[in-house]
């Protein structure tokens, strides 16, 4: 009798084991990581010399010819130091990366949280270079064993991906967060020539608009920071020509600078309070010696009342940058909050959930998929902090 209610625990127990795979599975909770084995040949490789890696999730039914490829995020490393640094972690090395992935927000997989895009065939590249996949260095140093081709490992993903089917999609997306939105308006024209003349190609950025914006020195830290990943990686010659032939090549890594030559219609998330850019453009702790500004960057609620009229004038830069770069095209999209955020397109509860952060009443979910199908424009910017009371809490990916 033991014996039996032993087994019939048992097989409870596997049932149930089973059932909470087979649920992870439909929710996609484990999209296997695939390994651009190709990209060996081509010298498309990872800062630590390993291949690059995806996770892919097949379209179905009326999406089956549709894409949307997301750039991971991950921040930038501007010299030999840095990258040594990073180059034996899952942001060097896909040796290092978990092997599964779950998907959710924009690349969700169920019909009421994600009703645009959910059955597309969905791609997250992972982010192994450094360079926002724009480096490319052919000679490899033999003390560090650093390589980098962010440049090459783009286009390796991309030439596999088009191989497998996105050389004949109707509708495309290019997205990414933080470093890899910024990733997306660097490559998006490059992306929108790939593909078919007649598919409708659009491009969405995440947290990834960075600007060329003034420190509390008075200065831009941020130029000389993006001018030395730019050097150090020799990412120039996969900046937008468009960019690089009419200003100082470096200055074509901030978004503002090349949306203005953009041929290809793009999608600005972003909150004019990005809590990245406040850290490290606005207070990066270089400048900040007395760490007054340490607090304040943890928590907008503990400025001083001086501390956050800077900030508010850090909005004012922001949303001149925005203007600078997109000007008025008609094909732009804008969902500017004034959440301390930062990348929210990826989360089910940001993206299009019950308490999702609303901009001029609309969810960025529902913004984005109307922009994308033509349904209706997208161009609303948030009050000044702290107006929005539907704020969700995001502080990812930098």
């Amino acid at each position: 009798m033991y014996d039996n209610m032993a087994g019939s625990r048992l097989g409870q127990w596997l049932c149930l084991v089973v059932c909470i795979l087979i649920l992870l599975k439909a929710e996609g909770a484990s999209i296997p990581i695939t390994i651009v084995e190709s990209a060996v040949s081509s010298g498309a490789l990872c800062l630590d010399g390993s291949p690059p890696g995806y996770h892919f999730e097949k379209g179905s039914g009326s999406g089956i010819d549709n894409w949307l490829v997301h750039m991971e995020g991950g921040g930038w490393c501007e010299n030999v130091e840095s990258c040594v640094s990073r180059r034996d972690t899952f942001r060097g090395s896909s040796l290092k990366m978990e092997k599964t992935m779950g998907f959710s927000g924009i690349l969700g997989s169920k019909q009421a949280a994600n009703p645009d895009f959910y059955n597309w065939n969905r791609i997250k590249i992972r982010y192994c270079d450094g360079s926002s996949f724009t480096g490319d260095v052919e000679a490899v140093d033999p003390e560090t064993k650093l390589y980098f081709r962010g440049g090459r490992v783009w286009q390796a993903v991309i030439d596999e991906l088009l191989a497998k089917g996105m050389q004949n999609a109707r509708n495309a997306i290019l997205s990414g967060c933080s470093a890899g939105g910024l990733a997306a308006i660097l490559h998006c024209d490059k992306f929108q020539s790939l593909l078919p003349a007649t598919a409708r190609v659009k491009c969405v950025s995440d947290a990834g608009y960075f600007i060329h914006g003034t420190d509390i020195s008075g200065g831009s830290r941020i130029e000389s920071f993006f001018g030395q990943v730019v050097k150090t990686h020799e990412s120039v010659k996969n900046l937008p020509a468009s960019c690089t032939s009419k200003m100082n090549p470096e200055l074509c890594f901030f978004p503002q600078y090349v949306a203005q030559t953009m041929r290809t219609p793009l999608f600005i998330i972003n909150s004019a309070y990005d809590s990245w850019q406040i850290k490290n453009i606005l207070a990066p702790t270089a400048v900040d010696s007395k760490k007054e500004w340490k607090d304040c960057k943890l928590d907008l609620k503990k400025c001083s009342a001086t501390q956050l009229q800077t900030v508010q004038d850090y909005r004012t830069q922001f949303l001149k940058a925005v203007n600078t770069g997109l000007g008025s095209s008609s094909t732009r999209g804008l969902w500017i909050d004034s959440c301390y955020a930062h990348c929210q397109s990826g989360s089910a509860s940001t993206w299009l959930g019950d308490k999702s952060t609303e901009v001029g009443d609309t969810k960025m979910g529902k913004a984005v998929g109307d922009w994308f199908y033509d349904r209706s424009a997208f161009e609303k910017i948030d009050c000044p902090y702290p107006c929005n009371p539907t704020c969700v809490s995001v502080d990812s990916e930098s």
